[in-house]
């Protein structure tokens, strides 16, 4: 999930935390230079990552999956740690400190995953490489002509590459190898049509390019073999998608990073959803006379609920408006933002909502992804999922779930003030480390808090329809935690999971069929929305104690985004220090 303003206001923020104390060393420091190391390195051996924050050096290489590019990375790793350790982490500038533990935890993940989690060997979806190549195309860092002829260089591996995957497939999941074969399928236009119409576009010289194509039919050829290789696999007992508790555990520690357990996380969100079901219940029955009069009100209180949450999803946009109704709310956003005064809006950075692209379809309705650190000036694109072709019930089911109230907490979710106002102040941070290895309950959480601070705000007119949706919404990302948790963990099936979205969580079939889709195909990342939220949450109370008479929301939010995309409990670290 790779998603992602505001120069001069995060300039003073970053000042501000350095007078208190929180700044980072010169960036001459023999830790800074280890830093710079570190980065190096990983851009070599993750090359496909390293394009993906726009770091081209290695758009041309294609790493192909052998046991031996898995013992050089795992070498990698292990040299690294030696050299953190010799760092006496209690002697580092604070901000040093937050670097030197994203650092520790990325080593110590990536080597558990090569020798413990082996994911690779399980998980066909894990060899996509049409993403990198559809960025290298798509993304103007630099001219046409450049961009193609790295494309075709990469290309060069792609047969091999595909070769090597299915050697590593050993027992794959079954949903997973669905997925894969989903995304091949549905991407490898970007390869057998977008270059060539890309190529027409240049001066590259006709026998030149005629070479291209060519490399062009044996890389298609070769992932079309790749994705019919995957539904033709024949696997009498395949392994579980689910975790389980020790792998569960382990995976939520390195990918979260919360001060909780991942267990402390669900028990929380199972309170929550009690609280929630209590708000709701609440301005059901304030609700119930405006739209059935006199009639009475059902005794059982999720039923009550639901009949309301039903009657107001009524209201939506028609499927083929369904983008352009985004495109509209933007504005709306920045201007309430502007007007609450609740974070500096920079004009000069456009948002982009297009169609989600092919390679990306098959896990979420909406994304937003944003430039990486490297390329500061790229283009930040708010992907919407396509409701072409769907049958018309299962399109007025989705449409349902984001109905009028739900499309505009969507907006702010994705885009403003959440995801791409965050990603956007992370890409400014003074560590490249925090923008590189930024933490996703951070990021998720970031987006989760800014809903509830829109509203909190009067966003919406204090309707209490706008409110019974966000309650809705907040209870999806609790039941995210509570039904992720459940699965990998527990025996959750699928038809506990439907139940749950629908009766408890209220949400629509098409929406709660996605999610069970979804915890088939991931793990953990589910619950960072709501781990983020409570943390962020939690310390936006705690701060304001601190600050007394002194607290202002947006000095909050801002000094918050200064830090980066760092895990929350680090960040509370630092604001709240004395």
């Amino acid at each position: 999930m790779k998603n992602y303003l505001f120069a001069l206001l995060l300039i003073l923020s970053i000042t501000g935390c350095k007078k208190d104390g929180a700044g980072a060393d010169d960036g001459n420091s023999p830790f800074d230079t280890f830093k710079q190391q570190f980065i190096d390195g990983l851009w070599k051996q993750n090359p496909d990552w390293a394009s993906s924050v726009g770091y081209h050096k290695y758009d041309s290489v294609l790493v192909v999956p052998t046991d031996g590019s898995r013992a050089a990375q795992k070498a990698f790793y292990q040299s690294m740690q030696a050299q953190l350790a010799s760092f006496d982490l209690s002697k580092l500038p604070p901000l040093n400190q937050i670097d030197y533990r994203l650092i520790q935890n990325q080593l110590q993940s990536s080597i558990w995953q090569i020798d413990t989690l082996k994911q690779y060997q399980w998980d066909p979806s894990s060899y996509n490489v049409i993403g990198s190549f559809a960025f290298i195309l798509n993304e103007q860092y630099a001219p046409l002509t450049t961009r193609l002829k790295s494309f075709y260089q990469k290309m060069e591996n792609i047969p091999t590459y595909y070769e090597e995957a299915k050697k590593q497939i050993k027992n794959p999941v079954p949903e997973l190898t669905s997925l894969a074969a989903e995304q091949h399928l549905g991407g490898v236009s970007v390869i057998e049509k977008d270059f060539g119409d890309s190529l027409k576009k240049t001066k590259i010289p006709l026998a030149e390019q005629k070479l291209m194509l060519a490399r062009v039919k044996t890389s298609v050829a070769a992932i079309n073999s790749f994705a019919q290789w995957l539904k033709d696999f024949k696997n009498p007992t395949p392994r579980s998608f689910r975790l389980g508790k020790d792998f569960y555990a382990q995976k939520f520690k390195y990918d979260v990073q919360s001060a909780y357990s991942a267990k402390q996380i669900y028990d929380s969100a199972v309170v929550r959803k009690r609280y929630l079901h209590g708000q709701m219940y609440k301005i059901s029955k304030q609700l119930w006379p405006q739209y059935f009069g006199k009639k009475a009100m059902p005794a059982d209180t999720l039923l009550l609920i639901g009949k309301i949450i039903d009657t107001l999803s009524v209201k939506h946009v028609k499927p083929e408006d369904f983008q352009s109704a985004i495109e509209k709310t933007l504005p709306q956003l920045v201007d309430f933002v502007k007007q609450k005064n609740l974070l500096y809006i920079d004009p000069s950075k456009p948002l982009i909502v297009r169609k989600e692209p092919g390679y990306m379809a098959g896990v979420a309705g909406a994304s937003c992804s944003s430039p990486g650190p490297y390329d500061k000036g790229g283009n930040t694109y708010f992907n919407v999922g396509s409701l072409a072709g769907w049958p018309k019930e299962k399109a007025e089911s989705y449409l349902r779930e984001y109905n009028q109230y739900m499309l505009q907490i969507l907006c702010i979710h994705e885009a403003i003030p959440g995801h791409y106002t965050q990603l956007v102040y992370a890409n400014q941070s003074p560590s490249l480390i925090k923008s590189i290895l930024g933490n996703g309950a951070m990021i998720e959480g970031w987006a989760v808090y800014t809903e509830q601070m829109m509203l909190d705000n009067g966003f919406g007119n204090n309707d209490p329809g706008m409110w019974m949706m966000w309650y809705k919404w907040n209870l999806r990302s609790v039941c995210n935690t509570i039904v992720d948790y459940g699965v990998h963990t527990g025996t959750l099936t699928r038809d506990d999971v439907i139940k749950m979205l629908t009766k408890q969580a209220f949400q629509q079939q098409a929406e709660a069929e996605g999610k069970w889709k979804r915890v088939s195909v991931s793990s953990v990342q589910l619950t960072s929305y709501y781990t983020g939220y409570k943390e962020i949450t939690d310390l936006r109370d705690a701060y304001k104690k601190k600050m007394g008479t002194t607290y202002k929301l947006k000095e909050f939010n801002e000094k918050f985004l200064s830090y980066g995309s760092a895990p929350v409990k680090y960040i509370r670290e630092l604001m709240l220090a004395k």
